[in-house]
């Protein structure tokens, strides 16, 4: 995978026939208290990628409003959806039990490079529980809320990431 800086946005040089969903989860956000940096910062990077993003929601921290967007954003088409927000160990921060509860795999590698690769940046990304699992048909990837940590997290797994859909998708590799 290459990076190329444009505009303080990534580029992730792979397959562009991903269709990507992308929600971020915060109760702040949701409410109207702040505003959202983190989706709009993921959206700017998947469509510089050339992956073409079909929805996009802010939702709270609730399992249940979780898991309804996730197999929501799976029923339209999305392949890819990417979450950012959740992940950390606050009590509200229920991103991966929502996953998990709903998932048909977990892919613990993704999880395990983007917390490996992280920790070359700041010693807290011990403390995030990303992850990546599939999900009705689609490759759901936890990142973190901070919007610098959720770009940085997807560039360190974005390789695997048209590969893993097309898995998601029961499509045809050459694997």
């Amino acid at each position: 995978m290459e990076k190329e800086q444009h505009s303080n946005t990534p580029t992730l040089h792979h397959s562009n026939s991903v269709v990507v969903g992308i929600i971020t989860i915060s109760d702040r956000a949701s409410g109207g208290e702040y505003e959202d940096l983190g989706g709009p910062a993921l959206k700017r990077v998947a469509e510089t990628s050339g992956w073409q993003v079909l929805a996009e929601a802010i939702v709270p921290d609730d399992l249940k409003r979780i898991q309804e967007t996730l197999r929501s954003f799976a029923r339209q088409g999305c392949g890819l959806i990417l979450t950012t927000g959740g992940t950390g160990i606050a009590e509200r921060d229920v991103t991966p039990e929502a996953i998990r509860a709903i998932m048909r795999v977990e892919l613990p590698g993704f999880g395990e490079v983007m917390r490996a690769e992280s920790m070359k940046i700041t010693p807290n990304s011990i403390l995030s529980r990303n992850l990546a699992a599939i999900v009705d048909g689609a490759l759901v990837i936890a990142l973190p809320g901070k919007p610098s940590g959720a770009v940085e997290c997807l560039g360190f797994v974005a390789g695997a990431i048209p590969h893993g859909v097309a898995l998601a998708q029961r499509i045809p590799t050459s694997c």
